[in-house]
């Protein structure tokens, strides 16, 4: 060899040594960035974990209960007995038992080395356990596949794994932050605001009132109510179960899962409305009767 191949073959090795680092700087960097996703993803998940619990204990869904075993053979039933073996099958037995003795050409004895003269004790094939038989010969399931190996899985991509993972995890957010905005609204007149809301309760309260007000007045009518009574009830009791209603429908139907605390009731803005709504109907009655003679 001359001098001339000697450095051509040397600058030939250091090339691919060169690229050969290349490469597996490229690789560790590869890898390295897949665990920071795998760190990143498994962070959101835990965090999706926790916000859900959240929720469930909000909306008062239990917890889901731990999910039995798939396989009966991994873990001992209820009564303490371990499960039945699993039987073997007509291919795992064919495995252990070897292949079937057939005669001997011309004398009828058997073939293999358990037909040789002298031999007789000696059978064809030592026997293999059920589990290394399984493992040292993986055949196939179909009668055309007999003696050839399982195919194997392709490779997976780890990259595309991830981006599929975290494509789920983005779609898990969007809907777990509709559940989060329906959880913020409350079960009565979920769309309107704290104010109306409070409002509208406070008034159906007083409505609720003045019809009572008006079976108390033609009680009155009939003499079955004397009029101090009636003056107490329009005065001070219609008015106070009026706003004790709307305060604890309020407080029963008008609170989101998921606000923190306490949300306002508007109590000086609803004991107006309700001490104001009965007299002010009385006095209309008044007026409507007197209007009519």
């Amino acid at each position: 060899m001359s001098f001339e191949e000697y450095a051509a073959l040397a600058r030939q090795l250091a090339e691919q040594r060169r690229a050969g680092e290349r490469d597996a700087a490229i690789e560790s960097e590869r890898r390295r960035d897949l665990h920071a996703a795998v760190e990143y993803l498994h962070q959101r998940l835990t965090a999706q974990g926790h916000r859900l619990d959240q929720l469930g204990r909000a909306i008062g869904v239990d917890q889901p209960s731990a999910v039995p075993p798939a396989h009966p053979g991994t873990a001992p039933s209820a009564g303490g007995t371990a499960p039945p073996a699993p039987t073997e099958s007509a291919g795992d037995s064919a495995a252990v038992s070897g292949p079937s003795v057939m005669p001997g050409p011309g004398d009828g004895g058997l073939a293999g080395a358990a037909g040789a003269p002298g031999r007789a004790d000696v059978g064809a094939y030592p026997e293999l356990p059920a589990g290394e038989a399984r493992l040292a010969l993986p055949t196939a399931v179909s009668p055309a596949g007999v003696g050839v190996p399982a195919q194997r899985a392709a490779a997976v991509d780890p990259a595309v794994e991830l981006e599929m993972a975290r494509r789920m995890a983005d779609e898990a957010d969007r809907h777990g932050q509709q559940a989060e905005l329906l959880a913020q609204r409350p079960e009565l007149l979920p769309t309107w605001s704290p104010l109306a809301r409070a409002v509208a309760v406070y008034a159906g309260c007083g409505a609720v009132a003045g019809v009572l007000m008006l079976a108390l007045v033609l009680a009155s009518g009939v003499g079955l109510v004397d009029g101090f009574t009636l003056g107490a009830w329009i005065c001070a009791g219609l008015p106070a179960l009026a706003f004790f209603g709307g305060y604890l429908v309020l407080g029963r139907w008008g609170r989101p899962a998921m606000v923190a605390g306490t949300p306002p009731r508007y109590l000086p803005l609803g004991f107006l409305i309700c001490f104001l709504l009965v007299p002010v109907a009385y006095c209309g009655y008044l007026l409507l009767v007197r209007g009519l003679r």
